[in-house]
């Protein structure tokens, strides 16, 4: 105990953040050289990730609009489609000297020939296919085009297939340290648009709904250059999820107006450079008059609970163990605490809901199946999302507090750290009359 209680102080020193800036993206131009600049160090790492996975080969094949789903970790940012038939064979490092990768686009048979020389020259005993039934990341390979490589491997290669799921889910799932420069930038930007949009520059209370926050975000967005991989939720507690944990909007839904006193939530993730975010934060909307020191001292316990519960999640999130024991883990150390709350962390990067372990879902708090089997791995960016229950005696109610921040692998200090911060103070909307606290 005293060891996790010196990995708990040393997770919670030093991580509140504050002034965000608004970075903004290089010429598209730009944009695709730092791309493909990622893509090249992810393609170099094939290789072993074949031979840490025990297979030969493996071979990626799409035809237009009919992409892999590990096609979009794979293609040059000037690519926006597959071409033709588009088919990539990958080789494990060692014992496949002068087996290069190799790709063919055509749509003659050709292709098949090439393929059919590539196989005889390295000779492959195990091929690897994105034909798992579980794991979206691993199961890309449309039906029609497994048929056809049936059809067209020739024996004894046709009966090398065999699916290794880990191989595409690590292959999308390792992150680049050179990515991680712009990650902090698309990170702090959400930030600071969160912080615009949950300030009175943004909302008037009495006037102003969610849906109308909601819109300006994207707006926001779409002024910046950026977009998003989901519509940002902007709701007023205890709407968002109630302490019995039902997912469901309040009563009054879309016509939600802000009012004075409202502990407002957001969940917003943006998208830049082939990488996407996802934030949860909170903000108080201060009655008129009212100054920081005015909330109420419940919410602020609310969050600095929250908080703890943060640093609990990432305290267990030990690389190699799976997601589910993790979430067990987690929890164990939660309810030791004494708090309520629920635990479904998830990896991003390439996609917001992107490749890896699953640490719980709202609806699966006793272990995911099968993708909380996975093992957690290093090198790769995790959301740390949650929310805790809590008593709020001046509201005479229990309000949920849901907080979510990404983190990264820090390989020197083997330990998850903050992407760019996380939320240990509210978000306020000021009344214009205290112009002077701004």
């Amino acid at each position: 105990m005293l060891k996790q209680a010196s990995i708990l102080l040393c997770l919670g020193l030093g991580i509140a953040a504050s002034n965000p800036t608004v970075h903004h993206l290089p010429s598209l131009r730009e944009q695709a050289k730092i791309q493909d600049g990622w893509r090249e160090e992810r393609l170099a790492n094939i290789p072993a990730i074949l031979r840490k996975h025990g297979v030969d080969a493996w071979i990626v094949s799409q035809r237009e609009y009919g992409e892999e789903t590990v096609f979009w970790s794979m293609k040059q940012a000037e690519q926006f489609s597959a071409r033709r038939r588009t088919l990539s064979i990958f080789f494990a490092e060692d014992g496949f000297e002068g087996c290069e990768s190799h790709t063919g686009i055509d749509n003659t048979p050709k292709l098949w020939q090439d393929l059919h020389n590539v196989l005889r020259f390295c000779d492959p005993r195990s091929i690897a296919l994105n034909i798992d039934s579980e794991i979206a990341f691993a199961g890309g390979l449309h039906a029609g085009e497994y048929k056809k490589l049936l059809e067209e491997v020739p024996a004894p290669w046709d009966e090398c297939f065999v699916s290794k799921p880990l191989v595409a889910v690590e292959y999308i799932a390792t992150m680049p340290k050179s990515r991680l420069h712009w990650y902090r930038k698309l990170m702090e930007t959400a930030w600071a648009v969160i912080d615009e949009g949950f300030s009175e520059r943004v909302i008037v209370p009495g006037r102003t709904t969610t849906e109308d926050v909601e819109w300006w975000f994207r707006e926001k967005l779409q002024s910046l250059n950026y977009t998003t991989w989901f519509h940002p939720d902007v709701t007023i507690l205890p709407g968002w999820l109630t302490a019995e944990d039902k997912l469901q909007r309040s009563d009054a839904g879309k016509e939600n107006i802000i009012q004075h006193g409202d502990l407002l939530h957001v969940d917003f993730g943006l998208t830049a450079l082939g990488l996407n975010t996802d934030t949860q934060h909170l903000a108080y909307v201060l009655p008129p008059g009212a100054s920081e020191s005015d909330i109420p001292a419940s919410l602020l316990s609310g969050l600095k609970k929250g908080n703890k519960l943060q640093d609990i999640v990432r305290s267990h999130m030990i690389p190699g163990l799976s997601g589910n024991r993790i979430l067990r883990n987690a929890l164990e150390s939660m309810r030791e605490a004494n708090i309520s709350g629920k635990i479904y962390s998830h990896p991003i990067g390439d996609w917001g809901h992107s490749a890896g372990t699953l640490i719980g879902m709202t609806n699966l708090q006793d272990g995911v199946p099968v993708l909380g089997d996975l093992p957690l791995l290093k090198d790769t960016y995790y959301s740390v999302e949650l929310y805790v229950e809590h008593w709020v005696e001046e509201r005479n109610e229990t309000i949920v507090f849901p907080l979510e921040e990404d983190v990264y692998w820090d390989s020197e200090k083997e330990s998850w750290e903050w992407v760019w911060g996380r939320q240990e103070k509210f978000h306020l909307v000021r009344s214009k009359e205290r112009k002077e606290d701004l």
